[in-house]
């Protein structure tokens, strides 16, 4: 039965080639876009290296100071911070301190590179997993002594010296100072906005004063959990120990921060502007979902009026099959299946033109270093979105062509 419906529907797909190419340029386009923008969202927040077990990690970036006088900074901490009150947290596994990255110049004879550097302690090569190429991150010791010791990325490494290999232990200016290579990463994609950097130094060899007593910086904190920890269970620590927070300007009244998820981080800033009452991410959820449905919408309705134009010029073979007996499920269930079939068709198309599109961001260098990739969660997304979209504009022509009675239906007339 299956088999045969999906031979109408090939059959009925060729008669009218016209409107197959609108319907299949409607929902390959559209799948393409969400296919594009799922695995942009996915090489965000999905478990990829260095941010593998990302599910485990909880960031501390922002914190917000409420004034006497009513006013409000949301800054990133200070090292200061993050030793004496983040690192006194006991149910972290470990705890990484790194400050933002920020462009530096380096010269290569008379070249200029602009390099983002990122200062970091030792921990932060523990709780991330980069992919080392060759060498190894600096330690402990390296941190405590300063030593001007630097991790650089591949394309770092070839814009340097040409060459990503064999460059460890030779010198690299970065800062206007002079550091030793030490270790080659693969690069990251400036996207994994917590990890990312070109070159990695010391926290200590910073020119910045980080033993300052001030709460304000520009640091963040990653908190690993421990194996099958929830990680809301760091921000519940977290909150108990911002209670004994010694506040060093009298003028602040409160200061509000917390441990959160990727994701989190990013919708309690971008929705609920620092708030420290929820993160904001269901809502977010509801806000993208109602956006991907408006988004399909378009298209879907243009595909029913296809396929109501379709049933116009089927209403003889409808009429025959209901004075056979047919009943209406079954004639909803044959065009439901035509109906995915046809999707199906367009979400290959839309997969192929999907591929295409992220090979060509990527190459572009648009987002830098990033590499997207259709993987099986993306897969999942335009095989969930394919029926979804098949179901969606099939479901009111084919409960209208149930309805439609036998004589009228041979007669020639769906109305």
């Amino acid at each position: 039965m299956l088999l045969s419906y999906l031979k109408i529907a090939w059959k009925v797909l060729l008669r009218r080639k016209f409107f197959t190419f609108i319907s299949l340029f409607g929902i390959s386009f559209t799948l393409m876009v969400l296919l594009v923008v799922v695995a942009m969202v996915d090489h965000f927040k999905g478990a990829h290296a260095p941010e593998s077990r990302i599910e485990r990690i909880a960031f501390i970036s922002f914190m917000r100071q409420d004034f006497k006088d009513g006013g409000q900074m949301n800054t990133p901490a200070s090292p200061y911070f993050i030793n004496k009150y983040v690192r006194a947290m006991k149910t972290p596994e470990k705890i990484a301190l790194f400050s933002q990255f920020h462009g530096t110049p380096s010269y290569v004879g008379n070249t200029k590179l602009e390099l983002d550097l990122r200062f970091t302690d030792n921990v932060f090569w523990e709780v991330f997993n980069f992919n080392f190429l060759e060498g190894k991150p600096y330690n402990a010791n390296d941190v405590r002594d300063a030593n001007r010791v630097v991790v650089i990325t591949e394309t770092t490494a070839k814009q340097y010296f040409g060459t990503a290999r064999g460059v460890v232990g030779r010198e690299i200016e970065v800062d206007q100072r002079k550091f030793r290579v030490i270790g080659v990463v693969s690069d990251v994609g400036i996207i994994r906005f917590n990890s990312y950097a070109e070159v990695w130094a010391p926290v200590t060899t910073t020119k910045a004063d980080i033993g300052k007593s001030v709460l304000e910086g520009e640091y963040y904190a990653a908190l690993l959990a421990p194996e099958n920890t929830d990680i809301s269970t760091l921000d519940d620590e977290y909150q108990q120990i911002l209670k004994r927070v010694s506040i060093p300007n009298p003028d602040i009244t409160k200061i509000h921060s917390h441990a959160d998820g990727l994701m989190a981080t990013v919708t309690r800033q971008l929705v609920g502007r620092g708030s420290d009452e929820s993160n904001h991410l269901d809502t977010f959820y509801f806000i993208a979902f109602g956006l991907a449905l408006l988004f399909m919408l378009l298209p879907a309705l243009n595909l029913v009026n296809i396929n109501l134009s379709r049933i116009m010029e089927r209403s003889s073979e409808i009429g025959v099959r209901k004075a056979f007996g047919a009943t209406d499920g079954t004639l909803i269930g044959q065009f439901l299946i035509e109906n995915i079939f046809l999707t199906l068709i367009g979400g290959l198309l839309g997969l192929g033109l999907a591929f295409v599109a992220l090979q060509l961001i990527s190459d572009s260098n648009f987002i830098s270093y990033a590499q997207f990739t259709l993987n099986l969660r993306v897969f999942a997304w335009a095989m969930l979105a394919t029926v979804f979209f098949g179901v969606l504009s099939g479901v009111y022509p084919a409960f209208k062509m149930s309805r439609v009675q036998p004589v009228q239906a041979l007669k020639g007339g769906t109305n």
